[in-house]
C-alpha cells in the first residue's frame, strides 16, 4: 500500500482490518509504517488473491473519494 497526502490514516485502518483482515494494533502498525515510509507490505498471498485484494481495495478508495493504491511484487 502506498501512502499519500489525501487519503486518511482512519479509512486506511480500515481498509486493513476489512480486506486484509488485520486487528486492530497490527493495522495501526501497518499504517504508521506506510505514512513514514510511504509505501508498506500489507501480506502475503498468491497472485489472484493479492490481485483481487487490490481491486477491492481500489474500489472502496474510489468510493469514498480517496486516491489510495496497491501494488503487488512478487517474492
Amino acid at each position: 500500500m502506498h501512502n499519500d497526502d489525501y487519503t486518511t490514516m482512519e479509512f486506511v485502518i480500515q481498509v486493513l482490518e476489512g480486506v486484509f483482515r488485520k486487528p486492530p494494533p497490527e493495522a495501526t502498525r501497518i499504517m504508521l509504517n506506510i505514512h513514514v515510509r510511504g509505501v508498506g507490505m500489507c501480506g502475503i498471498f498468491p497472485f489472484e488473491i493479492a490481485e483481487t485484494k487490490i481491486e477491492e481495495v481500489h474500489a472502496l478508495a474510489r468510493k469514498e473519494g480517496y486516491p489510495l493504491k496497491c501494488s503487488l511484487e512478487e517474492a
